[in-house]
Parts: structure tokens; sequence; C-alpha cells
């Protein structure tokens, strides 16, 4: 099983000068210590206006200087807002195919089209249709990063001329495909799909078993048409995390801060009102908090081997029942609330000291035998995808310089009214 970790810049109020940025600075130096410490997965959300839950908006300038800081680490977009009200498909195609070669081929591309409204209205996208919007936006920015030239397209909500999508990926025919999955519904559409499944859902491991076979018996059957130009038959579950030799420490360190994780991403997304500028989620939590007395419910329920909250032995029961789910990566929410970046650093070199080494020696085999029962299944599924046809050479059209339209142009004005001379 592999480990990610997972941003989304959570800054709760209120905030001081500077905060911001220390907030971005100490997450690049929790980046670099996992790409030390062989953790395998850096994960970067996309999200607009969600102020205190996530001030990542701008997650490829973020994966880019981390690309700079780290060497083996896979960055990955976790994810990227695809709709074209969010990001052009051809911009995120040069942004995916950017990255990728200045990481050395380290990128993971993850899609996503948000259901939160504060998104979805601030880009003026129909709820609606974002579905249908996201699957003909993210079929089209494959073919951008795989073909040469991008025959050009007019579809339902998306079109643009032929063009050649540039610069491209190191990782051919592109990075790997991901989409965030909330729902087991969204996890069945990744496998449709070939697409890997980035689970943000925290299920506990028999409810796990059951997504994963699932997910891998779509990717076996004819239901199963790619989107992309290849086939990423992964799943990824998240869990929450904090690790200290002393259990009630780990709690203190980390319990708060996943729980409001938990009521942020509840309050913008499920039941919440939010005034821009002026909404105090931190403030809201610990009235919650204040009124629950802090149920012990919770903290039962995410302590000792029940959840990614406790000592070394407590996280490995925990992990090793997610291995044996089948799960092929567990991303850790590790930045939330007001979690501390000294305590997020030292968790993560307890873990990799103490936890992280028996999966990692285990991880290579079962990544073969996987592949191996896998591979027909993935062949057959390829030759049922429906290609874009490439143009032929004498079929690509040919565009003018602006400049040299606007000279003809303006020839073909003069013409016009030129008059002939009288006769003498």
């Amino acid at each position: 099983m592999k480990f990610g970790i997972f941003y989304e810049h959570q800054l709760p109020r209120p905030w001081d000068d500077g905060e911001e940025q220390k907030l971005f600075n100490d997450a690049l130096e929790q980046v670099e210590v996992a790409d030390r410490l062989g953790i395998d997965f850096a994960w970067e959300v996309e999200h607009h206006f969600l102020e205190e839950y996530s001030h990542s908006s701008a997650p490829e300038v973020f994966l880019a200087a981390c690309s700079q800081r780290t060497k083996n680490i896979r960055l990955g977009h976790g994810i990227r807002q695809v709709i074209p009200g969010y990001n052009h498909p051809a911009r995120t195609a040069e942004v995916i195919a950017t990255l990728d070669l200045v990481s050395n081929g380290r990128v993971e591309f993850g899609t996503g089209e948000s259901s939160a409204e504060l998104e979805l209205g601030g880009f003026g996208v129909p709820v609606a249709k974002k579905r249908k919007i996201f699957m003909e936006a993210t079929e089209q920015i494959c073919n951008m990063l795989a073909m040469d030239p991008y025959p050009g397209y007019k579809g339902q909500y998306f079109e643009m001329p032929c063009r050649n999508i540039v610069p491209k990926p190191v990782q051919r025919p592109h990075p790997p495909l991901w989409v965030a999955c909330s729902q087991r519904e969204t996890i069945r559409m990744a496998a449709r799909l070939g697409i890997g499944a980035l689970t943000f859902a925290f299920v506990d491991p028999a409810e796990a078993t059951e997504w994963v076979e699932e997910y891998y018996g779509i990717i076996k059957s004819d239901a199963c048409v790619p989107i992309g130009h290849a086939i990423n038959p992964n799943i990824c579950m998240v869990s929450s995390f904090s690790c200290h030799q002393d259990r009630e420490e780990a709690i203190r360190r980390g319990l708060a801060g996943f729980e409001f994780f938990g009521f942020a991403l509840g309050s913008l997304y499920a039941f919440g009102e939010h005034k821009p500028g002026r909404t105090n989620l931190w403030q809201q939590f610990e009235a919650m908090k204040k009124a629950q007395q802090e149920s012990r419910d919770i903290t039962q329920a995410l302590s000792g081997s029940r959840g990614g909250i406790g000592t070394p032995d407590d996280l490995r029961e925990h992990l090793l029942k997610f291995e044996a789910c089948n799960v092929d990566q567990v991303t850790f929410i590790q930045q939330a609330g007001r979690n501390q970046h000294e305590h997020i650093c030292e968790a993560l070199e307890l873990f990799a000291a103490e936890v992280m080494p028996e999966f990692k020696e285990r991880e290579a085999e079962r990544e073969r035998r996987k592949m191996e029962e896998l591979a027909p299944y993935l062949e057959a599924a390829m030759a049922r995808k429906i290609t874009m046809e490439p143009l032929a050479d004498e079929d690509i059209p040919v565009f003018q310089s602006l400049g040299r339209k606007i000279s003809e142009e303006s020839k073909k004005e003069e013409s016009i009214y030129e008059r002939p001379a009288a006769a003498g």
C-alpha cells in the first residue's frame, strides 16, 4: 500500500498578518519532509472562495514550488477543477504538461467538478449540468495532451478549433488520471471511465472492502470504457492522521483539527450559510464543541486502532485493515484546523520510522500481482475506447497571422474603393 499527504491549506479565523504566507511555507517544508521520508504522494486541492476551509485556489503554483524542492514524491492535483467555467480545457492541458516537465514526470492528474455553491455560483457553473460538462472537458483535455495536433472539437458545452497544445507531458500519453469521489456512485463512474478513484469519504474497512471490490469488478467488466488514453486502476482512501508515542498526546495534537475539517466541510457543502468575508467557521465550530461538551463518541471513534490518530501501533492496526481490503493508497489529512507545523513534521517522521517500512516491503510485489491480473482486462477496455480521429496532414487547417490577415483585408477594402481613371 502507498501513502500520501493531502492539503486544503486550512486557515481558521482570526487571521493575522503573515499567517497565509506561513501556512504555505510550512506546507512546502512538510512536502520536503515527506519526500525525504519516502512518502509516495503529495495531493493538493483546488477550491475557490471557501474561506477557512481551503485557501488553495492555485494548486499548480504550489505544486510547481514543491517540484523544485523534492526529488521523488508524486505531485497530485487532488483535484484540478476541469469544467471550462473554472479553467479552460486547453489551459488545464498546458498546466498539467508544464508541471509534468518541471517535476521530471511526477504529476498525477486528478479531476473534479465541485459541489460547493460558493464555487459553482461564483463561476456561473450550472449545477444540473456540471457532471456532463465535466465528462466532456475531461475527455478533451486528455485528447489535447495526447494528440499532435488536437483536431478541434465542437461539443454541447465546449468548442475549440484545431490547435497543437504545447508543451507535451513527460508521461505519455498523459499523466495518470483520477477523479474525486465522495459518494459510492462516483466510485462506480471512476471505474467505468478507467480513472483512479480519490475517495474523499471516511469509510471503515468493512465498507471499504465493498467499495474496492465493486470498483475493480467494474474495471474488469465490459462497462469499463476509458475516457483517457490510458487506464489508471487505483483506489485511494483518506484517513485522519496524528502519530505520537503517547496516544492521548496524539489525540490532543490532531483530533480538534480533524473535527474542524469535518465541520467546515459539512457547513460549506451541506448544512451551513456563508456570508463572504464575514462568516467565522472556527467560531461556529468552537460553539458546537462547547454545546456537545466535546463528545466522547467522536474521540473514541478516532482514537486507538479505529482511526489514524494514535500511537504507531494504533496506526499500524488501522492501516493493516485497509491493506487487507486491497486499498491501493491511504492519504492522510494531516494539515487541518489549527494543527501545528512542528507536530505534523514530528508525526510524519515517527510514522515513517515505525509504521511505513513493513507496508513498503510488501508494496512492489502487491503492485506486480495486481497489474499482472488486470493486464488482459485493461487491454480489452482500451480496445473499447472510442478515439478521436487524428487529422491527415492535408486536412490540418492553415491559420494566417493576424498581421497578414489585417494586411490582406486592408488590400481588399482598397480595391473595392478604387475608381477607374476618367476618360481624357
